[in-house]
């Protein structure tokens, strides 16, 4: 686990020369009102999965960045590895002078992502980045212009991430309009009770009233859906998806931003199915907090754009690449897969406990340590106000959780998979009392 030997309360000598509300003021005047804040308070530094704000409280984290931080925060090999490369150089631009470690990592990524065919992979900064360059991949390749992607979805805040969530509010809400070509389906949830068969349904139907499937470049899918509440997509739906690409020529996109490296018990979540994406969009814990994403995929299908057509000033920046390095080592030296099944199982039996006691609670569910609860009312419909309540009474407590789901009543757990048994089970206590409460 993170062995960093600093102490973990951190008691200021002097009074700090910041206030919560002072800074909140500031972000105010100073920051527009459509980049939303989750908390109230403001980081000053942070440990592994503890954070402290400006005025000396200490929080355990169960965000985890959004996913970004499956090592920790601040864990010391990736400190040492950013500090090694700050003494080489920072920024050269990878089109205009290159260098080894990126063709390294992505030998790497090659060599761990699904499936034994020839891969390419290519670094961009942002998950959103990463979904967009997926697309004109996939659209290179076939010369054709569709997108299936499903409800539910969250694949970024550009204008192709925005057009393919399945999510209006907050994400779409004023900006259209969105790019052409774009069609979505029901996910499949059986909490819900939409089935395998009724997405697989609803995708020949779009065949049939919207688009002939030999204009479709691409199927995108989370293999949990994120935002859209951590439903984990059946075995039998990526079996079908995959039979379904191959029967049209059409490429199969995973999109892994939140699901990669680790965090559901395996390097990545399509290792579940024993079913090989074309293409996967990664990014967030690839780099361990630092700006990197990337699309791997079939070489063949990597090399449709022409030069020039891939790439960008910062993507694949020396720093992040050299972190990303740390990830893949700590990963594995750490056996942080098998680390993130068990701490899986404890979170989820923590949570069925409750259920007799917490009659909100309507199904947990997840893969390894991406686990989330869901809340409703007595008669089924979802009760978001029951989630924000935990939410804050967590937060009140010193416990950071995110809410996520088409109808904000879901919780998901998205700790550092390096976290100390001690630190979880703090955590897990203070999130018993915030739901029993």
């Amino acid at each position: 686990m993170n062995t960093a030997t600093e102490t973990r309360h951190f008691s200021p000598a002097a009074a700090p020369a910041a206030t919560n509300a002072a800074l909140d003021a500031r972000r105010a005047a100073a920051t527009p009102r459509g980049v939303g804040i989750g908390t109230p308070m403001y980081a000053d530094r942070a440990l592994n999965a503890e954070l402290w704000d400006v005025e000396g409280q200490r929080f355990i984290d169960f965000a985890a960045g959004i996913a970004v931080l499956n090592t920790g925060h601040r864990h010391p090999r990736l400190v040492a590895a950013m500090q090694a490369q700050l003494e080489r150089f920072t920024h050269t631009a990878y089109q205009v002078i290159p260098y080894e470690s990126s063709v390294h990592l992505a030998e790497r990524v090659n060599a761990i992502t699904p499936g034994h065919h020839a891969k390419k992979t290519a670094f961009f900064t942002t998950g959103a980045e990463a979904v967009e360059n997926a697309i004109k991949i996939a659209r290179a390749h076939t010369r054709r212009p569709g997108v299936i992607a499903l409800t539910g979805a969250f694949h970024g805040r550009t204008f192709m991430g925005m057009a393919l969530t399945g999510k209006v509010v907050p994400y779409k809400v004023g900006f259209g309009p969105f790019p052409g070509s774009i069609y979505h389906v029901p996910a499949p949830t059986e909490l819900h009770g939409v089935a395998v068969d009724d997405t697989l349904h609803a995708i020949q139907q779009v065949f049939k009233c919207d688009i002939e499937p030999t204009q479709v470049a691409a199927i995108i899918l989370e293999p949990i859906q994120g935002e859209g509440g951590f439903y984990v997509m059946p075995t039998a739906l990526m079996v079908a998806l995959r039979a379904l690409c191959d029967q049209h020529g059409i490429v199969l996109i995973a999109d892994e931003i939140q699901t990669g490296f680790a965090r559901t018990g395996k390097m990545f979540a399509m290792d579940h199915h024993g079913v090989v994406p074309d293409l996967m969009t990664l990014a967030k814990s690839l780099a361990g907090g630092m700006p990197l994403s990337a699309v791997c995929g079939r070489a063949e299908i990597m090399d449709a754009p022409a030069p020039g057509g891939l790439g960008g000033t910062y993507a694949g920046n020396p720093l992040a690449i050299a972190s990303a390095h740390a990830v893949l080592d700590v990963i594995e030296d750490e056996q942080l897969c098998a680390r993130a099944e068990r701490l899986g199982q404890v979170l989820t039996a923590r949570l069925d406990s409750l259920r007799a006691s917490v009659p909100q609670i309507a199904e947990v569910r997840g893969l390894g340590a991406m686990v989330a609860v869901e809340f409703n009312h007595a008669d089924g419909t979802p009760d978001a106000d029951f989630t924000k309540g935990v939410q804050k009474r967590a937060l009140d407590a010193g416990l950071i959780l995110l809410t996520c789901g088409v109808y904000g009543n879901v919780i998901r757990f998205l700790f550092p998979l390096t976290i100390e048994d001690s630190v979880l089970a703090e955590g897990l206590d203070i999130l018993t009392q915030a739901m029993t409460a």
